[in-house]
């Protein structure tokens, strides 16, 4: 059961759920915030606009998820390929979020792949790339 403290998350639990997935048996913790050290480093490779690129530590991510499920909330995720790298301490996700725009209702369809990088059982570091063109469209209502 998620703690108290994640509740103003919920937007994004497709999102934690297939994290959670795709990770499983390499991480320690029952929520995605909670597989997550302390200084963990979290890299952007997209220029998105209000989105910082690089986030510093677990509290600053869980500051800069905190106002998502005001704009956005998500239904679904899938798609799921996970790849092991040459490095035991990466894996590579790819994945599938859905869900819709909660100022107008249109539809966010959005794929990424994230690199991630695990040491103690703890995500130590997230590189992340996304259709940023498919996040613009619809933030946009031109979905």
């Amino acid at each position: 059961m998620p703690k108290a403290e994640y509740a103003v998350f919920e937007a994004l639990n497709p999102f934690f759920a297939i994290i959670q997935r795709g990770l499983s048996g390499l991480v320690d913790g029952d929520h995605y915030f909670d597989t997550i050290a302390d200084d963990a480093i979290f890299e952007s490779r997209y220029n998105f606009p209000g989105w910082t690129q690089v986030i510093r530590g677990r509290v600053n991510l869980m500051a800069s998820f905190s106002g998502y499920g005001k704009s956005i909330e998500l239904h679904a995720a899938g798609s799921l390929v996970v790849h092991r790298s040459q490095d035991s301490r990466v894996v590579i996700l790819e994945y599938e979020v859905h869900g819709k725009i909660l100022a107008t209702g249109v539809s966010y369809d959005n794929r990424f792949i994230s690199v991630v990088t695990i040491e103690n059982r703890k995500i130590v570091y997230w590189r992340d790339y996304m259709d940023s063109l498919a996040a613009w469209t619809a933030l946009n209502g031109t979905s």
